[in-house]
């Protein structure tokens, strides 16, 4: 994630937390810069904070070096978000006011990127009418609060007021950096590329799938929020790092991962698996003898994982999306194929001649209950964004709001 995040800490025992906060934001990928208030100082260390997020800590709004360079806007402007973690009691009045008589309030005044502020105080500083006010015209400003939780505060009292947890924050400022995510909170399932199924230990049967469609598709789910787990069979293609990997050889090692991964809201069957395997492998190399006839090779049915995820009676996918890889009338054949596996949309290509498999280009046929579309001549990608936007469209209840307390 090419984004960055300056990190206001204030004087509050819950500054602690924030070193945790920043240990999570780089494990994103989130650049992280801190400014440090006199009051936070108190509670954690310049150098602590440095370590952590291997930037320099801020703190001295005149600082001759600093604002030589106009520190103070730069720091405003440079940075995607802004989060005030722990918010005391007198920087949210700060803000509310308007001062600017330390770096941290003055950033935060030439600010034109979005805040949050995590509050942590005593359960009556929090209940206070005037911090009540203050809240309220915070909200009115547009700055994002994340509340405190309730529970026993480190002044030995009970009540709301401690600071939320580092997951809840964590969350509500990926969320703002990310922006919208129209599937989060949905879980996907994604097959890709082919599966090989043993002839001796060095041949196999398989399937000429480069994977390439299969992946383009874990990444788009990604992207779009979903939390994504992909199954993959052997391929040199390179794997998305926003999603859960598995790899796999065999259909039925795939069918195995599959179920192990269940439930999960979307599943789309995009591998190439392979109809038959061996009976019995060899254990030993076939040698090819002159003057003698092949050996026979006994061949069985390999699972069908579309069609078993499709008629599962407990734990199927709300939404099952099957490929079809057909040489002679493919809709025709897609269309029988979706109502045999059950699945609730199909995506069929005409691979007639091999060239779908390993191209970054295709054709497709989008085949569900309700109709039919032609994809044609479009990049792998774009299928994937096509089929996101149908997901989109079939979940439009299912887009889930920040897992964090927005006041």
């Amino acid at each position: 994630m090419n984004k960055s995040a300056l990190l206001i800490i204030t004087g509050s025992i819950a500054a602690y937390k924030s070193l945790d906060v920043i240990r999570r934001l780089r494990e994103r990928d989130v650049r992280v810069t801190c400014v440090l208030t006199k009051g936070g100082a108190e509670f954690v260390t310049p150098l602590s904070l440095a370590s952590l997020s291997g930037n320099p800590v801020y703190s001295d709004l005149f600082s001759l070096k600093d604002e030589t360079e106009m520190g103070h806007i730069r720091l405003s402007r440079e940075n995607d978000v802004i989060a005030v973690i722990p918010a005391s009691a007198d920087m949210i009045a700060k803000m509310v006011a308007g001062r600017a008589d330390d770096l941290a309030s003055t950033t935060l005044l030439a600010t034109d990127k979005p805040v949050l502020i995590a509050p942590a105080m005593n359960s009556k500083m929090w209940e206070h009418p005037a911090t009540r006010r203050n809240l309220a015209q915070l909200r009115k400003d547009g700055i994002h609060i994340i509340e405190p939780d309730a529970g026993a505060l480190a002044c030995g009292e009970i009540g709301q007021g401690r600071l939320a947890e580092v997951d809840t924050i964590v969350a509500a400022i990926i969320h703002q950096l990310e922006g919208d995510k129209p599937l989060a909170g949905l879980t996907a399932l994604v097959t890709s590329g082919p599966t090989y199924e043993a002839i001796d230990p060095v041949r196999f049967i398989g399937n000429k799938s480069s994977g390439k469609q299969g992946h383009a598709l874990a990444e788009a789910l990604a992207q779009a929020g979903a939390s994504v787990t992909l199954v993959t069979g052997p391929t040199s293609e390179g794997l998305p790092k926003e999603a859960d990997i598995i790899q796999v050889t065999t259909a039925e090692e795939m069918l195995e991962a599959c179920k192990a991964a269940l439930p999960k809201d979307i599943v789309i069957c995009c591998a190439a698996v392979s109809d038959w395997r061996v009976k019995t492998p060899f254990a030993q190399k076939l040698k090819k003898r002159a003057n003698e006839s092949p050996p026979a090779i006994e061949l069985v049915a390999n699972p069908d994982i579309l069609r078993t995820i499709s008629t599962l009676k407990t734990k199927r996918p709300k939404l099952v999306v099957g490929f079809a890889a057909e040489t002679q009338t493919v809709q025709k054949n897609a269309e029988a194929k979706r109502i045999s596996k059950g699945c609730d949309w199909i995506i069929a290509n005409d691979v007639s001649g091999g060239q779908v498999f390993g191209s970054e280009n295709t054709s497709a046929v989008f085949i569900a209950a309700s109709g039919s579309e032609q994809w044609k001549n479009i990049s792998k990608k774009e299928l994937a964004q096509k089929l996101m936007q149908k997901i989109m469209d079939y979940f439009p209840a299912k887009v889930v709001k920040p897992k964090w307390k927005q006041s």
